[in-house]
């Protein structure tokens, strides 16, 4: 009887997962082999020329610097505080009453037993907790960039613009893991309202994330990028 109230959970749950996970770990695979194809490969080739030209003209260039890493570590401290602020609403809703995290009636398929929704609170309780981690040490990498890219010439040769930018790198791959782990918590979040749900937004996910994440060419034979987010601008 149990089975038959939680098998729409245990199916459709881990395969919208999987369809998430595949997706970034293809995603994963073309910036790491055909990064020009990607926007994120784009970036970062971009950011390192940027971390060079800056650190070549640091007189003329560093308020440009500084104001650039202010606009970045403000929206990493937005979602930051905006997964917190979620977490903080979860953690009151899991320590309240049953009746007060019962769905909202019986008509939605799936398991409404306490353990299944109790599990469905902690995951998302989770995977704030896990992008407001991210955000944060890519804040700590972000204000050591802004420290080191100011920095005068030193005699052992330790500050170069290939390390800034190897940190800089850091701070952007942590924004962006902290971005898509809050991004995978929409589908978590339909989970409340059962477990279809979740099913068909991950699936709906990955046509809009592979639009925003890889480069197309027009009928002119350049390319159309046409994204702002995870610390990406347009092109």
């Amino acid at each position: 009887m149990e089975w038959r109230k939680s098998y729409l959970d245990v199916i459709l749950v881990p395969l919208g997962f999987f369809v998430c996970m595949s997706y970034h770990i293809w995603l994963w695979h073309k910036v790491r082999t055909q990064p020009m194809s990607t926007i994120l490969g784009r970036m970062a080739k971009c950011r390192r020329l940027w971390v060079s030209s800056i650190m070549k003209d640091n007189d003329k260039k560093n308020i440009l610097a500084v104001q650039t890493f202010r606009n970045t570590i403000m929206g990493s401290t937005l979602m930051a505080t905006t997964s917190i602020i979620l977490c903080c609403g979860l953690a009151a809703v899991i320590s309240s009453t049953y009746s007060v995290k019962k769905p909202l009636n019986d008509s939605i398929y799936g398991a409404h037993g306490d353990f299944m929704v109790a599990l469905k609170y902690v995951t998302l309780l989770l995977f704030f907790l896990f992008s407001f981690m991210c955000h944060s040490v890519s804040i700590r990498f972000i204000n050591q960039v802004n420290f080191l890219i100011n920095c005068p010439p030193d005699e052992y040769g330790i500050v170069t613009p290939l390390y800034v930018s190897e940190l800089l790198e850091k701070g952007f791959i942590l924004n962006a893991i902290g971005n898509r782990v809050f991004y995978s918590a929409m589908p978590l979040l339909l989970w409340i309202f059962g477990p279809v749900l979740v099913f068909l937004c991950s699936v709906t996910m990955v046509p809009v994330l592979y639009n925003l994440d890889f480069v197309f060419a027009n009928s002119k034979g350049g390319c159309k990028i046409d994204e702002v987010g995870d610390g990406i601008c347009n092109v």
